[in-house]
């Protein structure tokens, strides 16, 4: 039973009902099913317009422009002409519009891709082509080797062992493989086409979240009699998750929204960034003061006449208090940065999905991470064998070969010697233990090898003669299938197995037949598994147990090394088994046999009582090795953390897997360092319990957490402070068996307690719920699709780029665009502190002291270009910023923007302001026309003066920019004869006044700089220098 089309991120609530599927028959369907497409558009044709417009309008900073614009239609309150207010502010929303508009087209592309994408369909016509967005509930569809599963419950009739493993990662997070099992009365159809000439419909359970079980039952009508089965979540497969080996037919029963990763997946949020709220903010208090300046204006004309109108005039007449200009430059600033992340060579292929809030990378106090695909390649490598008195890692592994192939060619009465139950205990050589070692790992494991067709040899050709190029493992788990890989390695070769006996092919080409008589799986409360084998060619009973230190400690013969072996290793971050076996003679065998089928058969206490017949066995066993098998850790995963953790980030990681292997990876990548403890959260179900737990956390210090998720769910439900506070109190938390939406849950919790800003890292569609959740999102583009990047802010291909997209990327972006608001702020303060002058010198009259080009053109042409190339000013080279990230720790107070950086850039513009205005008025002869051009002239210059003091590292556009403005300002004043005299700005007197007034007003600025700069240096100053 399969579920349809893997990447669906769209949701919807609705009437969910269970339905009966008809195998091949879509049309026969009894209600309707959601259309299986992926939908990630905010917008459609219709509500672009009025969507984007009515996002614009919902902030006062774009409504109070509009009122404004609207408000020059009314002839008592026009100041100039219309085009002043209307053109800034449909240059704003035009430039909002292409942004929303080519993001949309862009989302558009990316969902038709994926709907486009093309599988493969039995029907009546043989097999068809049909698209990812044309399958329908009831189609009978054939999923390939490593194709991303888009369905759920499978027919593997095509595959040879009736039976296929299946990768569930991108699902639930979990590294072993599942077993999935065909319908028993399909697997014995001829052929697949035969599957849409019976009767037979599907019985499914209503749509749910849960992932871990499925109800149905399979019914096929034309049979004598009609044969009915159940199914299970044995027989499904669900979306994101990938088929290992063979070939499956599966009847599609869910799709669209219905889907249980979607289902699993929460609804994204609209995502406002936390500069963009300051900016707002500091919005807010400038029109709270361009208020309290119109109020005074009309006090001190001791509200005279119609005072009403006046105080809306005043209101216009400083309007420039609040820069319209700010939203465009920040959001254009925006577009720059975004382009500057796409186009860094250090991190290929990272896209920006997100371009509205690049600068919150510069603010991450929390970062939560996937473990499986994201810190690690799901790859498992065997790195180390312990016989005891010797090991041997990856370096000295043709010793072991050489060890092997030695045991099978030399005279077999040396081997004969050490054999059987009854034998002279003798010391054993190195070679015969490394031996023995080396076989019982290449028996004790639930490996069956599977032969493909490679294209030259057919699969029954490869099958018979053990091809090698044709030879895949299937297992559960990784672990399992890197140990029987690296027995390859080393010359024993696993090369056959059915239920009941097992090959392997020695050095020399020889065949070893076992016979299975036994096999205990493993299970997480035994932590081991066991198998009894009988050697075909000698008849000798072996039983070979592998397990966690912990149980095999009490069940191998007394050793002095196998307690701090394993701690060496596992410290090392290595998974660590323990191998062990025991011989056994015939009557031993016969007489356990006898108690374990009587046991079976038990009404009563079964579990129980088989647990204690396998108990009898498991002692006094001989310890044969230790193995290590280390989870390959994605490239530069151990540095990337390490300047995390110097940027005062916090990581936490977030993952399905088990406990165990949570634990491992965190201390292979040193998410949890060498000197800190780790609290192992016990399993707990009730209050107390979770009580008692904290209790015995708070009492730890400087001591990483790990915490399964029921745990975690009950502490919540009881204690989500306390918990919350200890947790963050951390220096790291690992959560393992989190369900998706736990994960989201968790990113929300420490947004409310903490109120910091938190970024997610994830590959799969498991994490896509963790990413939309938190402030930034970012995916890693993984083997198994692009689900989570494409859910993301920002996509990236590795984890080690994260380091530079917020050591660099994020701290320039923020400090940019902190210093180019504060700036635009600073420009149209200016100009407002200058209209006040000059109101309140000429009796504090309503009349603008700039008109119609000059106001449009100071904000555009005159200075646009300068104050805008501060978004290519950077404090320190981005290798310093990589070599020091405490200098990414300043960051998280928030000072580059803060109340008491904008009070400092509103005094320094009264100041100039002040400078200007009183100097034009002081030193102008005769004519009104000389202020104008004395004072525009001045302010201009110190606006030019002002980008140049504020400037840190030049670049050439920089340089090009302030010479561009000046000459733009030259060239204009022939065509601004209508405000400034021409043949006044030719003299000496022009050029004179104008100096000494810039002067005054930049001068003292630059000598405070280089005081400060002196006396009281910036952090990173101290590195530049």
């Amino acid at each position: 039973l399969c579920e349809s089309s893997p990447r669906v991120i769209c949701c919807g609530g609705g009437d969910f009902r269970p339905r009966t599927v008809w195998l091949g028959h879509p049309e026969k369907r009894e209600q309707r099913y959601p259309r299986n497409v992926i939908n990630n558009q905010k917008y459609n044709f219709f509500t672009f317009l009025p969507g984007v417009l009515f996002n614009q309008f919902k902030y006062f900073f774009n409504l109070y422009f509009l009122l404004l614009a609207c408000s020059q239609f009314v002839n008592e309150l026009r100041l100039g002409a219309l085009y002043t207010y209307w053109v800034p502010l449909g240059f704003v929303l035009i430039i909002t519009i292409v942004r929303e508009a080519v993001e949309e087209m862009r989302c558009f592309l990316r969902d038709k891709e994926v709907n486009s994408q093309i599988y493969s369909k039995l029907s009546t016509r043989g097999t068809v082509k049909v698209k990812s967005s044309g399958i329908q509930v009831g189609d009978l569809i054939i999923v390939e080797k490593v194709g991303l599963c888009i369905f759920r419950h499978c027919f593997p009739v095509l595959h040879p062992k009736g039976s296929c493993f299946l990768r569930t990662d991108q699902l639930d997070g979990e590294t072993d493989w599942k077993l999935r099992l065909p319908v028993a009365c399909t697997q014995r159809l001829p052929t697949a086409a035969d599957l849409l000439q019976i009767r037979s419909f599907v019985y499914a359970e209503e749509p749910n979240i849960d992932i871990h079980n499925f109800i149905g039952t399979f019914t096929r009508e034309d049979g004598d009699p009609p044969v009915n089965e159940s199914l299970s979540i044995e027989n499904t497969l669900w979306a994101s998750t990938v088929i290992a080996s063979g070939t499956v037919v599966g009847v599609v029963i869910y799709t669209g929204k219905e889907l249980r990763s979607v289902m699993n997946t929460s609804n994204p949020r609209h995502k406002i960034g936390l500069f963009d709220l300051e900016v707002n903010c500091l919005t807010k208090i400038l029109f709270g003061a361009l208020v309290v300046v119109s109020l005074v204006m009309v006090a001190l004309q001791h509200f005279a006449g119609r005072w009403y109108l006046q105080i809306f005039r005043f209101l216009l007449l400083f309007s420039n208090i609040v820069p319209i200009s700010l939203r465009v430059n920040l959001d254009m600033g925006k577009m720059v940065f975004s382009w500057m992340i796409k186009k860094d060579s250090k991190i290929p292929g990272t896209v920006v999905r997100a371009s509205t809030f690049p600068e919150q990378l510069g603010r991450i106090s929390y970062l939560l991470t996937d473990k499986t695909g994201t810190l690690t390649q799901n790859e498992m490598v065997f790195r180390r064998l312990h016989l005891g008195t010797v090991a041997y890692g990856m370096d000295s592994m043709d010793e072991v070969q050489s060890h092997v192939f030695s045991a099978y060619t030399q005279p077999p009465q040396d081997l004969q010697a050490s054999r059987g139950p009854g034998a002279p205990k003798v010391r054993k050589t190195i070679s015969s233990r490394v031996h023995e070692a080396v076989k019982a790992i290449a028996l004790v494991h639930n490996v069956t090898p599977v032969y493909e067709s490679n294209g030259v040899t057919d699969q029954a050709e490869a099958e018979m003669h053990y091809e090698d190029t044709c030879r895949v493992y299937q297992a559960s788990s990784p672990d399992e299938v890197s140990l029987v890989q690296w027995t390859e390695s080393v010359g024993l070769t696993l090369v056959g197995r059915d239920q009941s006996s097992m090959q392997l092919r020695t050095p020399s080409g020889q065949i070893l037949n076992f016979t299975i008589l036994q096999i205990f799986p493993f299970t997480y409360e035994s932590k081991r598994m066991g198998i009894i084998v009988r050697d075909e060619s000698t008849g000798e009973i072996t039983f070979y147990m592998k397990g966690a230190d912990v149980m095999m400690a009490g069940i191998v013969q007394y050793n002095d090394w196998l307690e701090e072996e394993c701690g060496n290793m596992a410290r090392e971050g290595l998974r660590v088994l323990v191998v062990a076996k025991k011989s056994l003679t015939e009557e031993q065998y016969q007489d356990f046999e006898a108690r374990y089928v009587q046991a079976k058969l038990s009404v009563h206490d079964r579990s129980l009582k088989v647990a204690t017949v396998i108990e009898s066995l498991e002692m006094e066993m001989e310890l044969l090795c230790l193995t290590g098998v280390e989870d390959q850790l994605q490239a530069d995963v151990r540095p990337t953390l390490e300047i995390l953790r110097n940027a005062g980030i916090k990581v936490w990681m977030l993952t399905g897997d088990k406990l165990e292997t949570a634990t491992c990876t965190a201390k292979n990548a040193h998410l949890v360092t060498r000197n800190q403890d780790i609290h192992v959260f016990r399993p707990v179900t009730t209050r107390s319990e979770a009580h008692l737990e904290l209790n015995a956390f708070r009492r730890k210090h400087d001591c990483a957490l790990v915490i399964s998720g029921d745990s975690l769910e009950v502490c919540l439900k009881y204690y989500e402070y306390e918990f919350m506070e200890l947790a963050c109190q951390s220096p790291a938390v690992v959560c393992c068996r989190c369900a998706p939406t736990q994960k989201a849950q968790i990113v929300r919790l420490l947004q409310e307690r903490t109120g910091k800003l938190t970024c997610a890292v994830g590959d799969g569609g498991n994490d896509v719920s963790m990413i939309q959740e938190a402030d930034c999102g970012v995916g890693v583009e993984g083997k198994e699709g692009k689900q989570a990047s494409l859910a993301a802010d920002f996509s990236i291909t590795q984890f080690k780029h994260l380091g530079r997209l917020l050591m660099v990327h994020g701290r320039n972006s923020y400090k940019r665009s902190a210093a180019l608001s504060q700036f635009v702020i600073h420009r149209s303060l200016c100009i407002s502190t200058m209209q006040a002058v000059f109101s309140s010198v000429f009796y504090f009259a309503s009349v603008p002291l700039y008109q119609g080009f000059l106001i449009i053109g100071y904000s555009t042409i005159y200075t646009m270009f300068p104050v805008f190339s501060l978004v290519l000013d950077k404090d320190v080279k981005s290798e310093v910023a990589m070599l020091y990230p405490e200098l990414y720790k300043d960051l998280l107070k928030g000072r580059p923007l803060s109340f008491k950086t904008f009070l400092i850039w509103v005094l320094i513009s009264i100041y100039q302001g002040s400078i200007i205005m009183y100097g034009a008025l002081l030193l102008f002869e005769s004519e009104f026309v000389h202020i104008v051009a004395i004072s525009f002239t001045s302010l201009i210059l110190t606006e030019l003066l002002m980008v140049a003091l504020t400037v840190q590292t030049w670049h050439w556009l920089m340089i090009v920019a302030e010479l561009l403005s000046l000459a733009c300002y030259i060239a204009s004043l022939v065509f601004l004869h209508e405000f400034i005299d021409v043949y006044f700005i030719a003299t000496l007197s022009f050029v004179w006044k104008v100096t000494a007034i810039t002067l005054v007003s930049c001068l003292p600025l630059y000598i405070l700089k280089y005081l400060r700069r002196r006396f009281s240096p910036p952090s990173y100053s101290k590195l530049t220098s």
